[in-house]
């Protein structure tokens, strides 16, 4: 379900596509399912068809949706190979990091520096 607060300083373009990449990314939109036309979601929102279309852009750039001319939006496969991806770099990392004896929590502390998040969370 989605939801826009109206009184949140986050405009509502980027509140719709935030919650609708969570779902992709969080598999409650499965690949393959076809989204609400923007005119029907605008309608049960109660938002501007621009500020949906803008989202559908937006999720369509990011490479996690797919506009099938007349026949609509659907998520698309890329976002799950996208995971994909990151999760054998993932693995590939961790066998690096085993191999020379770093540990766990330096480990993370190098991913968060090279991600630009600079804080060292601590990690047990």
């Amino acid at each position: 379900m989605i939801v826009i607060d109206s009184g949140s300083p986050v405009p509502p373009f980027e509140q719709l596509r935030a919650q609708l990449a969570r779902q992709i990314q969080d598999g409650v939109l499965a690949v393959g399912s076809r989204l609400p036309t923007i005119r029907h979601l605008a309608a049960d929102l109660g938002l501007a068809v621009n500020t949906v279309g803008r989202a559908y852009r937006e999720l369509e750039e990011a490479g996690l949706i797919e506009t099938r001319g007349r026949a609509g939006s659907f998520v698309s496969a890329a976002g799950e190979e996208g995971r994909e991806r990151a999760r054998q770099a993932a693995a590939e990392y961790a066998a690096v990091i085993a191999s020379v004896g770093i540990d766990t929590s330096e480990a993370i502390r190098i991913v968060q520096a090279a991600l630009g998040t600079g804080a060292a969370a601590s990690v047990s």
